[in-house]
């Protein structure tokens, strides 16, 4: 089956197209560089750029290079600030951080992706990971993801229907890649409430996810992980602490 080609973008399409590209260059991109990325003319991008920069959502830097405006970095912000589920549970990733000395997360399910809502990093010896806040993985390498996906998907069929979907994509080779094995790790996760990423997602990182219950007695609105390179914290160390990180999600 040949793969499906992408309709040209058009109108508020092309800006948004280029607004969601210039926020992956921190470093900001020149005219040409965002021309090559979004595959539009020269001339489209430069009115999509100069909308943006009318109002705010991009500028300009010293060197002639676009960047993201104060005034979209100004919403983002508000915006993630605003979210009462980053207020309630930052509190608990700052405790975990302190207490392990490894990153902590809160993520929610949207798809077949997770997005990360909050994030702190200890206070020392912080590492970088494939996780930002507002930034996106897989949900089926993730310990949140697959923590979250035992709660929608509820059976083998739903597993079976869901990865039927799109295929599971490795992240790296440990990444669970059958919809068979993938429906046993669900179900593994059903069974004992809490899900682990054994550098499935990111070489060398391991990972703990626990649920989150914020709205709801049954159904999780997210879930908190701690992620750390294994060759400080070993996953075993994770695990052994599962109670613990569950009673700090628990009371917070």
């Amino acid at each position: 089956m040949p793969p499906e080609i992408a309709p040209p973008l058009v109108g508020a399409d092309r800006v948004l197209a280029v607004l969601a590209e210039l926020a992956r260059h921190a470093d900001g991109a020149s005219l040409e560089e965002m021309t090559r990325a979004v595959a539009s003319p020269k001339p489209t991008v430069h009115r999509a750029l100069a909308s943006l920069c009318r109002f705010g959502f991009a500028a300009r830097d010293g060197h002639g290079r676009y960047v993201l405006g104060d005034e979209f970095l100004r919403l983002a912000f508000a915006h993630h600030e605003a979210r009462p589920d980053h207020l309630r549970i930052t509190p608990v990733l700052s405790t975990l951080a302190e207490r392990y000395g490894e990153t902590a997360h809160y993520a929610v399910l949207d798809g077949h992706t997770v997005v990360y809502r909050a994030k702190v990093d200890p206070p020392a010896g912080a590492l970088r990971l494939s996780s930002t806040i507002g930034g996106r993985n897989p949900a089926h390498s993730t310990a949140v993801g697959k923590l979250l996906l035992s709660y929608a998907l509820s059976d083998d069929a739903a597993v079976t229907a869901w990865v039927g979907e799109r295929p599971l994509t490795p992240r790296t080779p440990r990444t669970l890649t059958s919809a068979d094995a993938f429906a046993a790790e669900l179900a593994a996760i059903r069974g004992r409430g809490y899900a682990v990423d054994d550098q499935e997602n990111d070489p060398g990182i391991v990972c703990l996810a626990v649920p989150v219950f914020l709205t709801s007695p049954t159904r999780p609105s997210g879930a908190v992980s701690v992620s750390a390179p294994v060759s400080r914290t070993p996953l075993a160390t994770l695990v052994a602490e599962v109670d613990a990180i569950r009673a700090t999600v628990q009371a917070r």
